[in-house]
């Protein structure tokens, strides 16, 4: 049985997925769970042709900061791990160019304030 901190987290990731198919995205994958971290969704970008890993993050109020800010550079590191992992098993998406988006959810999931970050961090 799914915790409560689950389910909303597999709520907020079906918004912001639903939100990037609205935007034009294409889904390639989502939950890619690895040793070295996870990625939440990775979306294919195809009027750039980029391969998106998005990591998606939800915070009710933003007392502690906004829900973007709470990507770390310590999570960056796991993200781009997990990405790497990923790229090295399909190489379908050799020639394809890497992006990194953010997309942060706050206040009610039912009317959530969406901050899509596109390339919110280098490799």
């Amino acid at each position: 049985m799914f915790s409560i901190k689950r389910q909303i987290g597999n709520q907020a990731e079906d918004i912001a997925l639903n939100y990037l198919i609205q935007q034009g995205l294409v889904l390639i994958e989502q939950n890619y769970l690895t040793k070295v971290g996870e990625i939440d969704i990775i979306m294919l970008d195809k009027a750039e042709q980029v391969l998106v890993f998005v990591e998606v993050r939800y915070r009710k109020n933003t007392y502690f900061g906004s829900a973007t800010d709470s990507v770390d550079q310590t999570k960056q590191l796991k993200i781009m791990r997990a990405a790497e992992h990923y790229l090295g098993c399909q190489q379908k998406f050799d020639e394809y160019i890497c992006r990194f988006d953010v997309i942060g959810l706050e206040s009610d999931l039912k009317y959530p304030k969406i901050n899509w970050i596109k390339d919110a961090f280098e490799r």
